[in-house]
Protein backbone atom coordinates (compact mmCIF):
# COMPACT_ATOMS: atom_id res chain seq x y z
CA UNK A 1 0.00 0.00 0.00
CA UNK A 2 1.25 3.75 -0.55
CA UNK A 3 -0.38 6.83 0.48
CA UNK A 4 0.14 10.17 -0.19
CA UNK A 5 -1.25 13.73 1.01
CA UNK A 6 -0.35 15.94 3.55
CA UNK A 7 1.52 14.40 6.85
CA UNK A 8 1.19 10.79 5.44
CA UNK A 9 4.61 10.11 6.37
CA UNK A 10 3.80 11.18 10.08
CA UNK A 11 0.10 10.71 9.98
CA UNK A 12 1.10 6.32 8.58
CA UNK A 13 3.59 6.08 11.08
CA UNK A 14 1.68 7.05 14.14
CA UNK A 15 -0.74 4.87 12.79
CA UNK A 16 1.98 1.92 12.40
CA UNK A 17 3.31 2.54 16.16
CA UNK A 18 7.07 2.84 16.87
CA UNK A 19 9.40 0.05 15.45
CA UNK A 20 9.67 -2.17 18.50
CA UNK A 21 6.44 -3.34 18.79
CA UNK A 22 7.05 -3.70 22.78
CA UNK A 23 7.18 0.31 23.17
CA UNK A 24 4.17 0.65 20.61
CA UNK A 25 1.20 2.09 21.75
CA UNK A 26 -2.11 -0.11 21.71
CA UNK A 27 -4.67 0.69 19.29
CA UNK A 28 -1.71 1.11 16.80
CA UNK A 29 -0.51 -2.07 13.92
CA UNK A 30 2.52 -2.81 15.89
CA UNK A 31 1.16 -2.34 19.14
CA UNK A 32 -1.61 -4.99 18.33
CA UNK A 33 -0.14 -7.45 16.05
CA UNK A 34 3.76 -7.00 15.71
CA UNK A 35 5.35 -10.23 17.13
CA UNK A 36 8.90 -8.67 17.90
CA UNK A 37 11.09 -5.58 16.41
CA UNK A 38 12.08 -8.42 13.58
CA UNK A 39 8.91 -9.09 12.62
CA UNK A 40 7.15 -5.73 13.22
CA UNK A 41 4.42 -6.32 10.44
CA UNK A 42 4.55 -3.42 8.50
CA UNK A 43 6.88 -0.74 6.54
CA UNK A 44 6.99 2.97 6.25
CA UNK A 45 9.45 5.60 4.85
CA UNK A 46 10.53 7.61 7.39
CA UNK A 47 11.23 10.87 4.82
CA UNK A 48 9.83 11.84 1.55
CA UNK A 49 13.67 10.84 -0.33
CA UNK A 50 13.08 7.36 1.80
CA UNK A 51 9.90 7.35 0.15
CA UNK A 52 10.49 8.24 -3.10
CA UNK A 53 13.80 5.55 -3.30
CA UNK A 54 11.10 2.30 -1.66
CA UNK A 55 8.09 3.11 -4.07
CA UNK A 56 10.62 2.14 -6.74
CA UNK A 57 12.12 -0.88 -5.11
CA UNK A 58 8.46 -2.21 -4.60
CA UNK A 59 6.39 -0.75 -7.09
CA UNK A 60 6.72 -1.22 -10.76
CA UNK A 61 5.56 2.32 -13.31
CA UNK A 62 1.87 1.88 -13.32
CA UNK A 63 1.03 -0.31 -10.26
CA UNK A 64 0.14 3.26 -8.54
CA UNK A 65 -2.45 5.41 -9.33
CA UNK A 66 -3.53 8.75 -8.31
CA UNK A 67 -6.52 9.02 -6.43
CA UNK A 68 -8.57 11.41 -5.12
CA UNK A 69 -12.13 11.87 -3.81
Amino acid sequence: MAWEGDNAIGIVRQTMGTTNPVEASPGTIRGDLAINIGRNVVHGSDSPESAERELNLFFSQGELLDYSR
